[in-house]
């Protein structure tokens, strides 16, 4: 009846959307919202949704069908596939940071660039072995292997430096998210690894928590905040999904600051019929560009719009590509 967004594929792994706002790119193509809002066009990466397959490597297919506004058309196809050489085969989990994808296959982590959607480049592989997921915050990717968590310098994500001495041993290392200074890392047994991660080259593990044993199989966790509370959402695998509270007035009073230690406490839990696996993102508030410099939310005042990539780059690095750095002496 007008609706069908199934896709067959082989052995599908993970999917990923270049934003979670309520976003339609074909009206901010228009010639007239370009004009009168002196807005941007958006790039054509948000057109897509991304899949990983473990067999056929990339999966594209156009979404926009969705938000056209003729709810009989909503059917999606494939748009590319893409494994050249198969070098994503064993493709497991998709990271994107603005028209730069990080893949994890067997070999390791493979880097795209993705600025034309249709004709992936390759950028470069990680030797990682056995990556399980990524995450990226600003000029670091941080990967979960067998070995436990692990730091990549992507300030170039064509030139990235796997940081050695970085490194957070953990027994089973599942997904990992990042927000601010700390690192949430789903540990299976060992419940959730929280890693301090101010000084993104010299991690350190602040907690395991696994609320007096009730998180005993995790496998993926996502954090968000509620009104001033930050919470974390856990996939803990045949015991369903569980919620902790990270900070409250009563556990932390330094609640309201940027980035306060966080506190867990398990405060609900819900048996889920099969093994909890993974979760998806929460919603994006306020975010008006990505990592590579491309609008994706429209402002609301005329002419207005986010630095590209070279203007931000400028804030950050000096002539020779070199990040700026300052000392504690004047």
């Amino acid at each position: 009846l007008g609706h069908d967004t199934h896709i067959a594929s082989k052995n599908a792994t993970c999917i990923v959307l270049p934003t979670n706002q309520p976003i339609n790119p074909a009206r901010n193509r228009r010639e007239l919202i370009q004009k009168t809002n002196e807005e941007q066009p958006m790039h054509a990466l948000y057109s897509y949704a991304l899949i990983t397959d473990a067999e056929e490597g990339l999966i594209l297919t156009n979404i926009e069908t969705l938000s056209d506004g003729e709810p009989r058309n909503n059917f999606l196809t494939r748009a590319l596939t893409w494994n050249d050489k198969g070098i994503l085969t064993g493709a497991r989990h998709i990271t994107l940071a603005g028209t730069t994808a990080y893949i994890a296959a067997t070999a390791g982590i493979v880097v795209l660039d993705l600025d034309q959607p249709l004709k992936p480049r390759l950028l470069a592989v990680i030797p990682l072995k056995d990556v399980r997921a990524t995450a990226v915050q600003f000029r670091y990717l941080f990967a979960t292997t067998a070995d436990g968590l692990r730091v990549i310098d992507v300030t170039h994500a064509d030139q990235p430096r796997i940081v050695d001495n970085a490194r957070i041993s953990l027994q089973d290392a599942q997904r990992v998210y990042v927000a601010r200074t700390y690192a949430y890392v789903a540990a299976g047994s060992q419940g959730l690894a929280i890693i301090d991660v101010e000084r993104p080259e010299q991690p350190r593990l602040y907690q395991f928590y696994t609320a007096d044993g009730a998180l005993n199989d995790t496998r993926d966790v996502i954090v968000a905040t509620t009104n001033a509370s930050l919470y974390a959402y856990v996939a803990d695998g045949r015991n369903g999904l569980k919620v902790l509270q990270l900070t409250s007035p009563d556990s932390q009073p330094r609640f309201y600051g940027f980035s306060p230690d966080p506190k867990p406490e398990l405060i609900a839990s819900y048996a889920t019929r099969q093994p909890a696996l993974a979760l998806s993102k929460g919603l994006d508030r306020d975010r008006g560009v990505d990592e590579t410099g491309h609008q994706m939310a429209v402002f609301g005042r005329i002419g207005s719009r986010p630095f590209n990539l070279q203007e931000m780059q400028r804030l950050y690095l000096d002539d020779h590509g070199k990040p700026w750095y300052v000392t504690d002496q004047p």
